[in-house]
């Protein structure tokens, strides 16, 4: 018979539609059969996933009709309370969302509530989830820009493959999101770059400028300092998405403290000193770690016991790398 937790999790993907969950546990259940040697049912199994995937909304999803694929559509399902940013970041994507749930208002006084963002910050910072968690607030989809599909060889391709998408997104009231925004808008007085090149960020500008207010666009960078010097000034919002500090790692600890409803044995604080972690994603990852060992060990599952020993392997896991900075000041 399956583990409680899996048909739980089968259960609650059915209710809300969660396809990737479904696709999870499923395949969680098949492996468990094959551990039991009850192979004909594992395949069973798989084979009807296979059989549903044809008919499920998969997440993200390629968006094709007509327009080649530029797109993928994500379901938005992280929300701006879900996240830990400092608080002007939060503040100002408020009220961003609040000048979009009250545009009537601002038409009224021939204003238009301002729909692009530019995020900057070093990877692993949340510049994703923010444009997810914005969608989510205006309760529009998500589409992200695939670049493999948008970038063409020949003269002019990616150009016109631009305008398809943007023709697209403009009759659809939504967040358009372009990850490493660099990509294409590079800095147009480098001389090392073609002409092609310049003449593709002149049309993403002057696309950009022609969306409507209802779609906004959210695009993020590692690298600003490559970006052209038009991009900026087309962007009303600009924040930056600093690796966490300790007040932000702090409240993060405290959260999953609380969403694994039991004590850490040890203080955020001191969790926080022995993680120092480099980004959100780093924080992510050891609260994956956790689950996972939680999940295995079953009704012999010891929160402390299992803290303790992530710790060990956090430090053990990022050493060289300190020590390698470390050692490069003392030379410095």
């Amino acid at each position: 018979m399956p583990r409680s937790d899996l048909v739980i999790s089968l259960v609650k993907a059915g209710a809300t539609g969660d396809q990737g969950l479904l696709r999870t546990t499923v395949e969680a259940l098949a492996a468990e059969e094959r551990a039991k040697q009850h192979h004909q049912l594992a395949d069973r199994l798989v084979e009807n996933l296979r059989v549903q995937k044809s008919g499920l909304q998969e997440v993200p999803r390629s968006f094709d009709g007509g327009h080649g694929g530029l797109l993928f559509q994500i379901e938005a399902q992280r929300s701006l309370e879900s996240l830990v940013l400092s608080d002007s970041v939060i503040r100002t994507c408020n009220e961003l969302v609040e000048e979009h749930q009250r545009a009537d208002l601002l038409r009224s006084y021939q204003l238009e509530p301002r729909h692009r963002v530019l995020l900057v910050g070093p990877p692993g910072n949340g510049k994703t989830s923010l444009a997810e968690a914005i969608a989510h607030s205006l309760a529009v989809p998500l589409f992200t820009v695939r670049y493999e599909a948008v970038v063409g060889s020949y003269l002019g391709e990616t150009s016109s493959r631009l305008r398809r998408l943007f023709d697209f997104v403009r009759t659809h009231p939504c967040v358009l999101f372009f990850d490493e925004f660099d990509t294409l808008g590079k800095e147009r007085g480098d001389v090392h770059e073609t002409g092609e090149v310049k003449r593709v960020v002149s049309s993403l500008l002057l696309q950009i400028d022609a969306l409507p207010s209802y779609v906004v666009v959210v695009t993020a960078t590692n690298h600003p300092e490559l970006l052209d010097r038009a991009v900026w000034r087309r962007f009303q919002v600009r924040l930056t998405l600093p690796a966490p500090a300790t007040k932000q790692v702090l409240s993060w600890l405290t959260r999953l403290e609380k969403k694994l409803g039991g004590s850490l044995g040890l203080s955020a604080t001191a969790i926080a000193k022995r993680l120092r972690p480099e980004s959100y994603a780093e924080l992510e990852d050891f609260a994956l770690d956790i689950y996972r060992r939680l999940v295995l060990a079953g009704s012999d599952a010891d929160l402390k016991r299992i803290l303790k020993a992530r710790l060990e392997e956090w430090s053990v896991r990022f050493r060289p790398k300190r020590t390698l900075k470390a050692n490069s000041s003392a030379r410095a």
